[in-house]
């Protein structure tokens, strides 16, 4: 991906807010609805990569490294969903953002729907997915690092070593080196344990999360891997059922639908975008 494209990846920013340097970017399209995009985990800004120029042509684009993960910084009380869901409020009032179309894969799941239930109206669409939002039907690392009475068993693991081994994942993306080194220096250090607060919240905010699904009335577009080793499909059926206004997309690849199936992934969220919501 050339730097002359409509890309804002590769002139990447900061920004405080409340107090914290914001990792962003941004495109040159100035007509069109705003559209927010939030960092997954164990990644950053740099997972839009291969769906950018699809976004960027369809409105102003601000994609966020959302604290405390990616290279964003991050202080104690911005580490549980619902905390982070309130600090999006912020985020978007810095960048005059009124109700974005938010595109959030992963951790960004229960935070914007905690969002969307404390703040009704602040957003124009929600496009989810692959985030857990029952924190008792998680897999593998996930699972144990999750549900785990102590973090004892996990002293001697590294945020490399965590990123490396969720982007093995990856069936079909080749990820370049340098995103890939990006990733690590996002959970360098004290960095990989901030981020790791924020699952280990889940067993108390995820069922507080469940009793208000009904509640959130914005159309959120989920979709999902078929094969995702963290979190099952099944997690995504079970938020389907429970938002008023949701469609679901079950893709054939693994966790990282976003990237490892970016074309498709593309397509759906700009079709949501497009027109799509208002239909639900």
């Amino acid at each position: 991906m050339s730097a002359n494209n409509k890309t804002g990846l590769h002139a990447m920013q900061y920004k405080t807010i409340d107090g914290l340097q914001i990792r962003f970017a941004t495109n040159e399209k100035k007509s069109g609805h705003p559209i927010l995009l939030l960092s997954p985990l164990p990644e950053s800004i740099l997972a839009f990569l291969p769906t950018w120029n699809m976004f960027a042509d369809l409105g102003p684009i601000i994609a966020v490294d959302l604290p405390p993960f990616g290279r964003s910084e991050t202080r104690a009380d911005t580490r549980t969903p619902e905390v982070v869901g309130d600090f999006l409020l912020r985020i978007m009032d810095a960048f005059g953002m009124n109700q974005p179309h938010v595109i959030a894969p992963d951790i960004g799941t229960p935070a914007c729907l905690f969002a969307a239930a404390n703040h009704p109206g602040i957003f124009k669409s929600l496009v989810i997915g692959s985030g857990a939002t029952d924190h008792t039907d998680i897999l593998g690392d996930l699972d144990r690092i999750v549900n785990a009475p102590s973090l004892e068993p996990f002293k001697d693991l590294t945020g490399e070593q965590f990123v490396r081994a969720a982007v093995a994942d990856m069936m079909h993306y080749k990820l370049p080196d340098y995103a890939l080194q990006d990733y690590i220096a996002s959970y360098a250090g004290q960095k990989f344990w901030d981020a790791m607060a924020f699952v280990r919240d889940y067993p108390e905010a995820l069922p507080r999360l469940a009793t208000r699904l009904s509640e959130i009335t914005v159309p959120c577009q989920l979709t999902v891997g078929r094969h995702d080793p963290f979190v099952p499909v099944s997690n995504a059926e079970g938020l389907h059922r429970g938002l008023p206004k949701s469609r679901l997309n079950v893709i054939d690849c693994g966790h990282f639908v976003w990237e490892d199936a970016a074309e498709e992934y593309g397509r759906l969220a700009c079709d949501f975008i497009q027109g799509g919501y208002a239909k639900l």
